[in-house]
């Protein structure tokens, strides 16, 4: 079985900049990238909080009719949207999710512009959480 590591915890919140001061200011996190994303599926600013090393990904949406986050927020409110793990290899890591009968969601399948590929596993077959499997290929 392919070893993985929490990558970083996707959470949804609904003014970022006030998300951004709390991470800042209580919990002594730094502001790594900020940027928005109207990708299909994402439609979402995003703020990478560092607290050494560890990642959380801050995700407001920035359409509130088609947004998954703006989506996720009104069914289940704010609060961690998804968890993370980094495998070796993306296309290997879902050959063995296939074997094991856990179906991904094709259409979140994208790379970030950080060169990130990932894509998110059925939340039907996780026991309800979404989980994001991804991989870094250009640090190969």
């Amino acid at each position: 079985m392919m070893e993985k590591t929490l990558d970083h915890i996707g959470v949804a919140v609904r003014r970022i900049e006030d998300a951004i001061g709390f991470y800042k200011n209580v919990l002594g996190a730094e502001l790594i990238d900020r940027y928005r994303s109207e990708a299909k599926g994402v439609e979402s600013e995003i703020a990478i909080m560092d607290i050494k090393g560890e990642r959380t990904e801050l995700l407001c949406p920035t359409n509130n009719t088609t947004s998954p986050i703006a989506r996720f927020i009104k069914q289940k409110g704010k609060g961690v949207h998804h968890i993370a793990y980094r495998v070796d290899d993306l296309e290997e890591a879902l050959l063995e999710l296939k074997k094991q009968g856990i179906r991904v969601m094709e259409e979140t399948r994208r790379t970030n512009k950080h060169g990130r590929r990932l894509i998110y596993l059925n939340p039907a077959d996780t026991e309800g959480t979404i989980i994001e499997y991804c991989d870094y290929p250009i640090e190969k």
